[in-house]
């Protein structure tokens, strides 16, 4: 009988795991392991994975792979014994220890992912990391150097791990860090509510022979629930100091830092060289091996050779890709080749598997003697409730897709409002600006080019705000996390992972740190792909650009059209999943292994403190790369001065101003001129003021250039201007906007203030076969929003797509597919519309 033949609600013991490879090591590694009770939680919406609960956590997993774990049925009540607890201790000797003379320590934090780590590091070094309430948040390495009670304290934020086994991106780097760095301290960052699967990854930090901290985080949670620990006993055992923290409310933190360097003067009582013990056998075959790799003491560096021996058992390929340098080694080979075949016949089953149960059983052995569960679990109740709505099997999917449509209609009704507000305060500070100002080219320059450029842009800073606080509230109540599980699914059928629709969603934000969070995908082939398709994802630089059209173009249904945007983002991404899954990416798939945290409630200092910090982001690239395009865009439509005009527009006008100047003074019989009223005569000389400006912009440099690539965009109902507009596109997508805000610019003698929309919704062609007509219509402005959405993602997101993929071809081949796609969508969509 496997894990997926029961049902909702039912519980079972699990009898042996099958499968090989990455499945299964991440799979005992996250408590899949022999003994264990395992409980059937839900099933996601069509027939999805499912969703189990273990060790007081739950985990996901499709149902194929579910068939790979045998069960025995057993009642929900009944309990499995705890192996007893039998560590190894030995003299402290082979402890690595901190320089007790040096005033500098080096400090390693290192926990599961979403166990509090990066929060503890804020808190610590009062950075602003970002955090949030799911897995892989953290894709690089972060560090601080502060001073405490005299010493310098330099601590490094770790990516969040499972443990050390490298079987993820974000795992080699902790691996790595660890093996390389050799930190003075390590402190291991525990989830208070579930230590059982987080000591995993402490008794991995215990074979390696490094100074261990265990900071207990979420403390709270343990209360709450009633349950009880006794730390010191705990400590003792494991020898390893315990300090319990609330990382959110920084409570814990100066009791850590004292812990630090008490361990750190070697006045630390409760630290002991602990062993796991792996039983008669295997310890057998680790002190074989460990003698053997005595030789290789000194070019290791001190690090520890148990730690080596127990994953020469576990065939790791980077320990011995590390010894493999010394020619000695082919003498320890045979060694490491005899024990491994030895342990096999003996036990029949997998070393790896063997070591993961040993570990867990040292886990529950010190637990049984500490640790004492209350009498029901809160926090996890209160997690089944909600989801018992937000991941329902039949309406989880319609309700993701409604919050997801309420998220894009606030964004833009909700930011109408502050919107014109901050619009009114850039029209005021240019008619005064230009009032102060003399006529000439400083004038033209600071009224036409900076606040034209940025005024155009920053106008949008509401909606941008409203976009990024509904996505912090989906990160950190932990809601972001069950978008993959309700997606899964969905995403398997156009080969994609189903963790790849986090990277996605975050894709709304900005691209550039969801292409980073494709770490969180374990396979190299889901990675690559899911960095291929997020440029479709329509980021808060893309956000301004859809405003500003789709108010111009379709004023009644700006806010739908804005969400079909969206909409159709993310069917272009799957189908070109599709294209890439049988074309460039075909390879076997990953298993779909996934924790999902619990609900919290955010908090909204942090939601807004979030929501500010992105949004500091957009208002620092308007004195950055859109101030300075601005003005290259500015430049290139100011010069040269001296173009052949068609008329002498500034007699024509001049004319025409005496003419409303004797009208306005003495009548329109006085004046002599066959008109109704002043309006007609102020529309004149608007009209000669434009079209000189027109032809003015026609013959400059950057008109040239526009005029150069028109016939490439002429057949996608595009004029000059908005071809122009999407080459500066490619610094930053807010450029567009800035670029029409400088190129759209109308007479200082325009008295009442005109919107950009509105200047755009009145803009027609001044030559050619179209002459008269509007530039843009609904079918030529939604091919011109088809376009920014597909076409090539701004310089940052190219760059990152190279560092992150490790190739610079990826980054050529997503400028060069993207646009192409681009043009391609926007061709079919004019001309096979214009046919109607």
């Amino acid at each position: 009988m496997t894990l997926n033949d029961i049902q909702s609600g039912e519980s079972a013991v699990i009898k042996q795991v099958h499968g090989s490879g990455a499945f299964r090591k991440r799979i005992t590694e996250m408590g899949f392991v022999k003994g264990q009770v395992v409980t059937v939680v839900k099933s996601a919406p069509f027939k999805g994975p499912v969703e189990y609960r273990i060790m007081s956590g739950t985990v996901s997993l499709r149902r194929n792979e579910a068939r790979l774990i045998d069960i025995d049925i057993a009642a929900p009540e009944e309990e499995i014994a705890a192996h007893p607890f039998e560590p190894i201790y030995k003299d402290r000797s082979g402890l690595s220890e901190g320089e007790g003379s040096s005033r500098k320590i080096r400090i390693a934090l290192v926990g599961n992912p979403n166990s509090g780590k990066t929060t503890l590091y804020n808190r610590l070094s009062r950075s602003n990391e970002r955090v949030a309430n799911y897995s892989g948040v953290t894709v690089g390495i972060k560090e601080t150097v502060f001073s405490y009670r005299g010493y310098e304290i330099t601590f490094t934020d770790l990516p969040g791990t499972y443990s050390l086994s490298a079987y993820s991106e974000d795992e080699v780097i902790v691996r790595d860090y660890l093996s390389n760095t050799q930190p003075d301290i390590v402190v291991n960052v525990v989830d208070a509510g579930n230590p059982e699967r987080h000591m995993y990854l402490t008794t991995q930090l215990i074979d390696m022979g490094v100074q261990v901290i265990m900071a207990l985080n979420m403390y709270d949670d343990l209360r709450y629930r009633g349950d009880k620990l006794d730390i010191s006993t705990l400590g003792r055992l494991i020898g390893v100091p315990i300090v319990p923290t609330i990382g959110r409310q920084g409570k814990g933190i100066y009791r850590l830092l004292s812990r630090i360097i008490k361990v750190y003067e070697d006045r630390e009582p409760v630290i002991r060289h602990t062993h796991i013990n792996y039983g008669k056998e295997l310890e057998q075959s680790i002190n074989r091996i460990e003698s053997e790799l005595e030789q290789f003491s000194e070019a290791l560096e001190g690090q520890h050779l148990r730690y080596y021996a127990i994953r020469m058992l576990e065939r790791d390929d980077y320990c011995m890709h590390k010894l493999a340098r010394y020619e000695e080694f082919e003498d320890v080979r045979p060694v490491i080749t005899e024990e491994i075949t030895r342990l096999d016949q003996l036990f029949r089953e997998d070393i790896e598997t063997l070591i993961s149960n040993a570990r867990y059983a040292f886990i529950a052995g010190a637990l049984k003697e500490t640790y004492r569960k209350g009498k029901r679990d809160r926090a996890l109740s209160r997690s089944q409730k909600i989801d018992k709505v937000l991941t329902h099997r039949y309406f989880g999917f319609l309700i993701f897709m409604l919050i997801l449509f309420g998220m894009f209609h606030a964004t833009f009704s909700i930011g109408q409002y502050p919107m014109n507000w901050i619009e009114a305060g850039v029209d005021w500070l240019g008619r005064n600006l230009s009032a102060l100002l003399p006529d000439g080219i400083l004038h033209d320059f600071v009224i036409d080019g900076m606040i034209g450029g940025v005024g155009g842009v920053i106008v949008f800073l509401p909606n941008i705000l409203i976009l990024f606080f509904i996505i912090s509230l989906m990160e950190d109540t932990g809601y972001m996390a069950r978008t993959a599980f309700i997606m899964d699914r969905v995403m398997h059928i156009f080969g994609l992972h189903g963790k790849s629709f986090i990277p996605l969603v975050m894709g709304f934000g900005c691209n550039v740190p969801a292409i980073m969070a494709t770490r969180m995908l374990e396979n190299k082939r889901d990675r690559l792909l899911t960095m291929m398709i997020i440029p479709f994802m329509s980021c808060s630089a893309r956000l301004p650009v859809y405003i500003l059209i789709a108010g111009a173009v379709f004023p009644g249904q700006a806010g739908n059209v804005i969400f079909l945007m969206y909409i159709i983002g993310i069917l272009f991404s799957v189908v070109m999943a599709m294209v890439f899954k049988t074309s460039l990416f075909r390879k076997s798939e990953a298993p779909f292994v996934m924790e999902l945290p619990p609900y919290r409630a955010p908090g909204m200092r942090m939601v807004l403190k979030h929501m500010w910090l992105k949004g500091a982001i957009y208002l620092k690239k308007m004195g950055g790369v859109i101030l300075v395009a601005s003005m290259i865009i500015w430049a290139l439509g100011y010069f040269p001065r001296e173009v052949e005009l068609s008329r002498d527009y500034g007699q024509l006008i001049s004319e025409k101003k005496a003419q409303l100047e004797l009208f306005e003074g003495y009548g329109q019989e006085t004046a002599g001129v066959q008109v109704m009223d002043s309006t007609q005569l102020s529309e004149e000389i608007q009209d000669l003021e434009t079209a000189r400006m027109n032809e003015q912009q026609a013959g400059s440099f950057i008109g040239m250039i526009g005029h150069a690539i028109e016939p490439v965009i002429r057949p996608l109902g595009f004029d000059w201007k908005m071809g122009v507009s999407l080459l500066a596109g490619f610094s930053a997508k807010e450029v567009v906007v800035s670029t029409m805000g400088v190129l759209y610019q109308v007479s200082d003698s325009e008295e009442n203030t005109v919107s950009l929309q509105e200047k755009l919704r009145d803009e027609k062609y001044t030559s050619g076969e179209r002459k008269g007509q509007k530039v843009y219509t609904p079918l030529a402005g939604f091919s011109f929003l088809i376009f920014v959405l597909l076409y090539l993602p701004c310089v940052s997101v190219i760059a990152t797509v190279g560092r992150e993929s490790g190739s610079w071809k990826w980054s050529a081949f997503v400028v060069f597919y993207t646009t192409f796609l681009a043009w391609f969508a926007s061709f079919c969509v004019y001309q096979i519309g214009s046919l109607f």
